[in-house]
């Protein structure tokens, strides 16, 4: 049976992946974004009901992060338009060990519809197509909590798992943890990727209050200074969100991907290859 998505989120991490993943299988395909048509903005609530209109599964992703103030009242009513429109089903990212983002899951569980909830843990492509990208390019990846132990989980594994959630209704109800197969600390993927790509890159352990500090100069905004340094304090700081979880090859019948093979996946890409980019 085909279905009608929206995919929101969908120019993103793991939402590009869904939708392509959806249209491979003949699914109909509505991205979820502020230059989409419809236009989608979670700033804007009106903006809702249009992009659900004629759709009966979706794929919900906030940005920049359930933990964020906000994120409540936005998946609240999210989830009430859903429900006016009719939706056979709804799948929401969450994060893995998050208080935060927890109080959303429990929105969608009690809003009538049928759901699926993926907790993921810290994405691999964060090295490649996020925060990370430009210190892994500078050759120094500074970031506190070096003890932590993070089971890193691949955007196409989160992509696979939620593409067949999607439409599989023999996981309504259900709580997806999706992680890579072990855990690393920084200084491990840091090397793993150093041995990779055939560079020299170092890890430079610093503290919580420095990072942010970085994060400020850098001219982020404050909401992701704040974002970042619950992540780190309150997320990375708990062991018991460093567990491995076997849900990725419970869903797919396969091994959950290596942080190696993610390097090697992503050396061929050639995206660590580029020039750092230079601020005049």
């Amino acid at each position: 049976m085909k279905h009608n998505v929206l995919v929101i989120g969908g120019t993103g991490k793991t939402g590009s992946r869904v939708v392509e993943r959806l249209n491979e299988s003949g699914h109909q395909v509505r991205i979820g974004s502020r230059k989409s048509n419809p236009a989608f903005d979670w700033d804007d609530p009106a903006s809702y009901t249009p992009a659900l209109k004629g759709m009966d599964r979706a794929y919900i992703v906030y940005y920049p992060d359930l933990a964020v103030p906000g994120a409540r009242k936005a998946i609240e009513k999210l989830t009430e338009a859903a429900l006016k429109e009719g939706l056979e089903k709804v799948v929401l990212l969450s994060g893995k060990g998050e208080q935060e983002a927890e109080a959303c899951e429990q929105i969608v569980v009690d809003s009538g519809l049928n759901y699926t909830l993926v907790r993921a843990s810290w994405f691999n492509q964060n090295f490649s197509e996020g925060a990370f990208l430009e210190p892994v390019l500078a050759g120094q990846v500074a970031l506190p909590m070096p003890d932590a132990e993070i089971p890193f989980v691949d955007a196409d594994d989160i992509a696979d798992v939620v593409a067949k959630v999607l439409v599989d209704d023999n996981y309504n109800g259900q709580t997806i943890t999706v992680t890579g197969p072990r855990k690393m600390t920084w200084s491990e993927v840091v090397a793993a990727m150093a041995n990779g790509i055939g560079k020299e890159i170092k890890y430079v352990p610093i503290t919580i209050d420095a990072f942010k500090g970085g994060m400020k100069s850098a001219g982020l905004p404050d909401s992701y200074v704040w974002l970042f340094g619950y992540l780190f304090e309150e997320v990375l700081g708990n062991p018991e969100n460093q567990e491995v979880s076997d849900d990725v090859e419970r869903v797919l019948g396969r091994k959950a991907t290596d942080f190696k093979d993610y390097v090697e996946k992503t050396k061929a890409t050639g995206v660590w290859n580029q020039s750092v980019p230079q601020t005049f």
